[in-house]
């Protein structure tokens, strides 16, 4: 599993989970439940055979007029 994406919002962890799977990928998501909410980062995980598609995807809906 690589990292594709560490970050302390739950609304963009999901959204971006969300397109992944909608892509045919199996995103992970890695220290959703730790007890330091907030201190420390989600982490959005994929098999590293997925990682570059991935990360193409959330280029894609991040990037404004990207289509």
């Amino acid at each position: 599993m690589i990292a594709v994406l560490e970050t302390h919002d739950p609304v963009r962890l999901g959204f971006l989970k969300m397109i992944l799977e909608e892509g045919g990928l199996h995103p992970f998501v890695f220290d959703a439940g730790s007890p330091y909410r907030g201190a420390l980062p989600s982490r959005l995980m994929v098999p590293e055979s997925e990682a570059e598609l991935a990360k193409h995807l959330i280029a894609q809906v991040e990037t404004p007029g990207a289509k």
